[in-house]
């Protein structure tokens, strides 16, 4: 009778095992399709979908902790395959995705958070956020992604050890898997599979970034409005004194502030701009460097006077050019003794709503 219920026990535990592991078939059974193309086929002799420009977003299934693993039949063409997981709705979630185009390259991919509908990786870049890898366009790639709390591993081609490790940025929250990308070169996947009870971290080690000293360590956001109500100057004071205060912002990765955590991006855009605020107190009349930093483009106002205007996304000033932030911008501040309030208007396309600032000398001032 005991033997007979051990017997039990053990299948259950076999097939419950076999279940978490069992390869999920690519279909629109288990699978929600949002791409611009995409078509089932058996390709390179896996029975795979082929997907262009979205995701596919698994059914029914909510993962924190665990293994996903699946396959990618890569090409040389500009695209982003990658994973989706812990996504909570449709514009929040973590992510790692390949930059199968660049090969070798230290951003060969990107391990990122999706934060209201916006990929910073303008901010997440870097040996903290991506790797070098050299990929293989004559045979199946393989993605293992091993997730444990705040700790992320990644293993691709079967690799013995990870070949790279993170920390989410994110709180750990349960959520959907999504596999795909964005692009226009379209991928093969196949072989998709999930075990939320293998989530063992090993040799977990990241690279740490060497903060930006002396930083402005918050900036008030304000409400959202169209970029080109800048180019009227007239209508400026109408426009600040309109805006409504949305909450502040603190600088991350020692680098900048993510205005995205106060100010949701609407998908068609149509209002891509707010003022990023700082009040600087001066205790005279004097002259002070700033030096900022800003993702996508930037109008610097100074007590209701526009003083400078700059461009920084993506390809902006060549074709490799990636938009990253940091402190590339300077100008002289003409402070008054007493409060004086800079707003930098900060637009955004994508790759990252940021904005970052320090006086070289903030001797005299303090800010709030």
């Amino acid at each position: 009778m005991i033997r007979a219920i051990l017997i039990t026990l053990l299948s259950v535990v076999s097939i419950q095992n076999l279940s978490a592991q069992r390869t999920i078939p690519l279909d629109t059974i288990h699978w929600q399709i949002n791409a611009q193309t995409y078509n089932f086929e058996n390709y390179k002799g896996k029975d795979a979908i082929y997907m262009r420009g979205g995701l596919a977003i698994l059914k029914d299934t909510e993962f924190l902790n665990g293994t996903i693993e699946f396959d990618v039949f890569l090409t040389e063409r500009q695209g982003f395959p990658g994973i989706r997981f812990r996504a909570v709705d449709g514009g929040n979630m973590e992510s790692f995705y390949l930059r199968a185009h660049l090969p070798g390259k230290p951003d060969a991919n990107q391990a990122a958070p999706v934060i209201n509908g916006i990929t910073p990786w303008q901010l997440y870049f870097g040996p903290k956020y991506s790797f070098p890898y050299h990929y293989n366009y004559d045979a199946w790639t393989h993605i293992k992604l091993i997730v444990k709390d705040d700790k992320a591993q990644l293993y691709l081609d079967h690799a013995q050890r990870p070949n790279f490790s993170w920390r989410l940025v994110r709180k750990p929250e349960t959520g959907s898997v999504a596999i795909g990308g964005g692009g226009q070169a379209p991928m093969h996947y196949a072989n998709f599979r999930i075990n939320k009870d293998a989530h063992e971290i090993i040799d977990f080690k990241v690279t740490e970034r060497t903060p930006i000293e002396g930083l402005i360590p918050e900036w008030e956001i304000s409400s959202m409005f169209k970029e080109q109500e800048l180019n009227d100057i007239s209508g400026l004071k109408q426009l600040i004194n309109s805006r409504k205060w949305l909450g502040k912002v603190q600088v991350e990765e020692g680098t900048a502030a993510n205005i995205a955590r106060v100010a949701n991006l609407p998908q068609n855009r149509p209002a891509n701009t707010v003022f990023a605020k700082i009040t600087i107190r001066s205790d005279k009349n004097q002259l002070k460097l700033f030096e900022f930093g800003y993702s996508d483009r930037v109008v610097a106002i100074l007590n209701g006077q526009p003083i400078y205007k700059g461009t920084n996304n993506w390809r902006s000033r060549d074709y490799r050019y990636l938009g990253t932030v940091g402190l590339f911008d300077a100008i002289y501040l003409p402070l008054k003794k007493g409060n004086n309030t800079l707003l930098l208007a900060v637009s955004e396309n994508f790759g990252g709503w940021l904005v970052t600032g320090k006086f070289p000398n903030p001797s005299g001032l303090t800010f709030k």
